[in-house]
């Protein structure tokens, strides 16, 4: 699906319609010394390991893919909704 480089949508911190610019959302670097971290290696630990499944076979064959979109005027970042579909190019 082709989604255009630019998009005019309310800009809450505006609070009127505005010029977005529009980027593909990309999930960012996991920090491994967060709680969350810390605390899942520690319940893998020792005798029992996994606390839940792992998965084996993927179900779906799609992701979820969300827009960035940041207004042009007050830099305010918002994300759309993501839409499952095979491919999104931003041109």
């Amino acid at each position: 699906m082709k989604v255009p480089r630019e998009i005019k949508t309310y800009c809450p911190r505006c609070r009127t319609h505005r010029v977005f610019t529009v980027t593909l959302y990309k999930a960012g670097k996991r920090r491994a010394l967060s709680w969350g971290e810390r605390r899942h290696e520690e319940e893998k630990k020792g005798y029992g390991g996994q606390k839940y499944p792992l998965l084996r076979r993927k179900a779906k064959t799609t992701k979820k893919q969300t827009l960035k979109m940041r207004c042009k005027e007050c830099g305010y970042t918002l994300h759309r909704k993501g839409v499952r579909m095979k491919r999104m190019e931003v041109v």
